[in-house]
């Protein structure tokens, strides 16, 4: 879980690195759950957006409840907004609904197309008062997985969404008000295929820095081994704490600390908090990877 609690330092992001670790610890509970036999349901749901709104932006508005207010998208006020979804009366309803064509009853449908029609039927409820948005970009990866189409998570359509984002919010409401399902789903095809071609583009250039920099380590002689095990628990969560690597290499604080001296010192890795306690260190070029838009 990659969650932490350390002070703002300045010209540091760090609201933005917590606001991800609730992300990941969010996917992370719904992967667990997947595996333990769990189906994608209200309980599943609940849980996810308890995480997600566990602290930062969202925290005060009912993390892991149904909405029991009205709520609407854009404007100061219902008259003015954008779009009001349905009565919080009916929410419950209407996730059942939901629920049930994620688990196929009445009928199966393909993997694409229920990821497609369950995202924007997700987002057409809006059945939190906060977090729908992100909950339902998590739902996507969360099909694909419970489908078989992918082993891990590792598809995510958010960059494209964003990227295209008043198209985006145009065709999520054009099937609210006139079903327009064709243009969504050809919409939805592309920001996937987009996704599997980033992923794959990562994953390669990913590999190849580890290799690079694994090479790199081994040149440092008597250390190295302790090294490469300090480097792979980077590798794994590119944004750690000493403790948390400390835990994952069961090795002492005091030698990860020597060994991420070492690691600094081939540029590899950088402290990002400047203070002398609850240090957090930060893989930049990895990251600089997973952060890179599609050319």
């Amino acid at each position: 879980m990659l969650l932490f609690e350390v002070e703002a330092a300045p010209g540091v992001p760090l609201d933005d690195v917590r606001e991800v670790s609730f992300y990941v610890d969010a996917l992370e509970v719904g992967m667990t759950r997947l595996r333990e036999g769990f189906p994608l349901s209200t309980r599943l749901f609940h849980e996810m957006h308890g995480r997600l709104l566990a602290h930062g932006r969202g925290a005060g508005k009912a993390p892991g409840e149904y909405r029991r207010t009205q709520n609407w998208i854009g404007g100061a006020r219902p008259c003015k907004a954008a779009y009001i979804p349905p009565p919080q009366q009916r929410v419950d309803g209407l996730m059942g609904a939901l629920e049930n064509f994620l688990n196929d009853i009445p009928q199966r449908y393909s993997p694409l197309t229920k990821a497609a029609l369950a995202h924007v039927q997700f987002e057409t409820i809006h059945p939190y008062l906060d977090g729908n948005g992100r909950l339902g970009r998590l739902l996507v990866p969360m099909i694909f997985v419970r489908e078989g189409v992918l082993a891990e998570p590792l598809l995510y359509v958010s960059l494209y969404l964003k990227r295209h984002r008043k198209t985006y919010y145009d065709l999520l409401q054009s099937t609210r008000l006139d079903g327009d399902w064709e243009e969504w789903l050809r919409f939805f095809a592309v920001a996937v295929e987009s996704a599997a071609r980033q992923a794959v583009a990562v994953v390669k250039d990913l590999n190849a820095l580890g290799a690079s920099d694994r090479e790199r380590i081994r040149s440092l002689g008597r250390v190295a081994s302790s090294c490469l095990h300090v480097y792979d628990a980077m590798f794994a969560r590119p944004v750690s704490r000493i403790g948390d690597i400390a835990t994952l290499t069961t090795q002492s604080n005091n030698t990860v600390v020597r060994m991420l001296e070492h690691l600094q010192a081939l540029h590899i890795v950088e402290e990002v908090t400047g203070y002398r306690r609850n240090r957090v260190y930060r893989y930049p070029r990895y990251l600089e990877i997973l952060s890179r838009e599609e050319d």
